[in-house]
């Protein structure tokens, strides 16, 4: 079972740097460093050699009809579609089998305190994979279509993350955001892992700016796990970080009150998904209604606001009411 596990780590590693738009066409030479380094924290040889890479590049041709191809121009390996991803490759029944023992045994510890936090992810994991057995009879013409989270990468850093926070040290990484031209190492002290839209993200402390900082995992790179002990902010509380946020952006501040007023279908939408926790129903007629949300104001925040176009007016705050102003004349403008 351990070389089985080790080949599946592998695949999505060789998988992962392939896709690396960043350092396209990695050489044999560089899959099998990478293989090595992420696995057993060396990549001398030692334990992985080229003919295991050799090998693990014909079963992901064969077996999960990866499109790899060998460039002699460029000297290392390209996927023919650049839109594949291991990550894509539906379960197989043997796969679903495998996952319905492991949910079966989450269901019997899903009443104890421990892992009553988790009750709503575990339900879902069950609906999932019943559905999905039930399917594989009929894959031709599915009748449940799940909401699919296109590969954005990222998400093999996730086991890492979670060990470093757990085990209180630093992580190092190079980094790229949407502004940056190149990748910028960062070391910091990881503090929390949250999901977004079916995006990852690690929430942390950068001493050097001594100042929280968020990262998308779908942005990292070569992350490593330093032997440097985190340095945590005291007055650090996961539970309470985001307790006024509506998306990953999180504040060190006062939350402001929001009223928005919705026509009556847009009104039935929003009392169903609320935008917040703290959303509250204060005024109703048969025309409108007033919702009343204590948070902070944040670009995802006015994102949601606008995509109800005119269906909502925010009524408070003045400075909210003037920033989505300002996004309703640009939109008009572009489309006038």
């Amino acid at each position: 079972m351990p070389h089985i596990k080790n080949a599946l780590i592998r695949y999505r590693i060789i998988d992962r740097c392939i896709r690396n738009k960043y350092k396209p066409f990695p050489s044999k030479k560089e899959l099998r460093e990478a293989c090595e380094e992420n696995l057993f924290g060396s990549n001398y040889g030692e334990h992985i050699c080229d003919s295991t890479i050799e090998k693990d590049l014909f079963n992901l041709r064969m077996d999960h009809d990866a499109p790899i191809k060998y460039s002699k121009k460029n000297d290392g390996y390209y996927y023919e579609d650049p839109n594949y991803s291991i990550n894509d490759i539906p379960l197989t029944e043997e796969d679903l089998e495998s996952i319905q023992f492991a949910v079966n045994t989450l269901q019997q510890f899903r009443e104890v305190d421990m892992f009553k936090q988790f009750g709503q992810a575990i339900d879902k994991i069950v609906d999932r994979v019943a559905i999905e057995s039930k399917q594989t009879l009929n894959s031709e013409n599915p009748i449940v279509q799940f909401e699919t989270a296109y590969s954005t990468g990222g998400n093999e850093f996730l086991p890492q993350l979670y060990e470093s926070i757990i085990s209180k040290n630093k992580v190092v990484f190079k980094y790229k955001s949407f502004k940056s031209i190149d990748f910028k190492e960062r070391i910091v002290s990881p503090l929390l892992l949250k999901e977004y839209r079916n995006r990852w993200y690690l929430i942390s402390f950068d001493e050097s700016k001594n100042d929280i900082i968020t990262f998308a995992l779908e942005r990292m790179d070569n992350l490593q796990t330093s032997n440097e002990h985190c340095k945590i902010p005291k007055d650090f509380d996961p539970k309470k970080y985001f307790e006024f946020s509506t998306g990953i952006t999180a504040y060190q501040g006062i939350p402001e009150l929001i009223e928005i007023k919705a026509d009556s279908i847009s009104a039935k939408y929003i009392q169903s998904q609320p935008f917040h926790h703290s959303q509250e129903l204060i005024r109703e007629n048969d025309e409108f209604s007033v919702f009343q949300l204590k948070v902070f104001i944040s670009e995802e925040l006015i994102r949601s606001f606008l995509s109800f176009g005119g269906e909502i007016e925010v009524i408070a705050p003045e400075g909210l009411r003037s920033i989505l102003k300002e996004r309703s004349t640009q939109l008009f403008q572009k489309y006038n």
